[in-house]
């Protein structure tokens, strides 16, 4: 570990221990803790997150409360909010398991780096599972800023994705050398489009590895210019943008036909990530799929059965891709 780290470790330590848990202004503070590289300030965010919680069960037994008239203004309720602060603080401090609970989980993905445990995290075995533990934490600590602005919604969007991110390293590194670099290249692409689309960010990157061959087949025009055509999306009629002619195969009444078709072509992955989501989202063709997103197979054969392709084997194909080499 650093100098520079341990100090940002033990200063983060220490000054978790004697702030308010709920202040706004130290939010920041408690996710500096989560992301900070050491059991130390690991456990010192879990505690943090422990008086939240404790100052919100306070805080709803004041609500519950009948109020006395004469002493309920809004200096007295500033009082008793600092009141309630600090006793949470200090109930946090002894514990009332929380903390140590949420460590424990945390550490189960590496016993060795659990608080109190075996283990430098700053080795090469431990650090990819430690900053998991960390980055986890802090999605905790995200969630609990977004609940406490009154939008769950949100808050569990942002621990549903913060989750899947944590995990993300675990699942690759079981997974085939191709297979991780082309999830590397397009995720954060695959990641807008299903923010736009609802559909998975692995759906799509499945359909676009089945369409590309992992990126070693992209529609390329005859001067090999790179259509950066993700998924085969060809040019109708309607499409006013670049074109490139490619030749591809297309399957009439079961049977392979060799043909050369127009595709559109498009300046980056990104923009055919998103010619995809309009596509999919505004195509009324589509909306079985949609409604279908939340499972792989519904999802393949939805797209077989409005005609996104000829090939008869393109749902299973798609299928055991999803679940198998985008799995981990």
């Amino acid at each position: 570990m650093t100098s520079q780290n341990a100090n940002i470790s033990n200063s983060v330590g220490n000054d978790l221990s004697r702030k308010f848990a709920l202040d706004v202004k130290d939010m920041g503070s408690l996710r500096q803790g989560a992301r900070a590289g050491t059991p130390e300030a690991l456990k010192g965010a879990a505690t943090q997150f422990e008086a939240m919680f404790v100052n919100s069960m306070l805080k709803t037994m004041r609500d519950a409360s009948p109020q006395d008239s004469l002493t309920n203004s809004d200096q007295t309720k500033m009082l008793t909010g600092m009141q309630d602060q600090q006793t949470a603080q200090n109930i946090a401090k002894r514990g009332i398991g929380l903390a140590d609970m949420l460590v424990r989980q945390l550490g189960q993905k590496d016993k060795a780096l659990a608080v109190g445990g075996a283990g430098d995290p700053t080795d090469g075995a431990n650090a990819g599972s430690f900053a998991g533990m960390a980055s986890l934490m802090d999605a905790r600590l995200q969630k609990a800023i977004a609940a406490a602005g009154g939008t769950a919604k949100a808050a569990a969007k942002v621990d549903a994705a913060a989750d899947a991110k944590t995990a993300a390293p675990a699942r690759r590194g079981s997974q085939a050398p191709h297979v991780v670099s082309f999830q590397e290249k397009l995720s954060a692409h695959a990641d807008e489009a299903s923010a736009a689309t609802g559909i998975p960010a692995k759906f799509m990157l499945g359909q676009a590895a089945l369409e590309s061959g992992w990126g070693k087949r992209e529609i390329k025009g005859r001067d090999g210019t790179n259509s950066n055509n993700l998924f085969g999306i060809k040019a109708t009629p309607d499409w006013k943008g670049k074109v490139v002619e490619a030749t591809t195969t297309e399957y009439v009444n079961g049977r392979a036909q060799t043909k050369v078709e127009r595709f559109r072509a498009y300046d980056s992955y990104a923009d055919s990530f998103k010619d995809y989501a309009r596509l999919i989202t505004d195509n009324p063709r589509y909306e079985k799929v949609l409604a279908s997103a939340g499972d792989a197979s519904a999802f393949a054969q939805g797209l077989q059965k409005a005609g996104y392709a000829t090939d008869p084997q393109y749902a299973s194909k798609l299928t055991s891709i999803i679940k198998r080499s985008l799995a981990g």
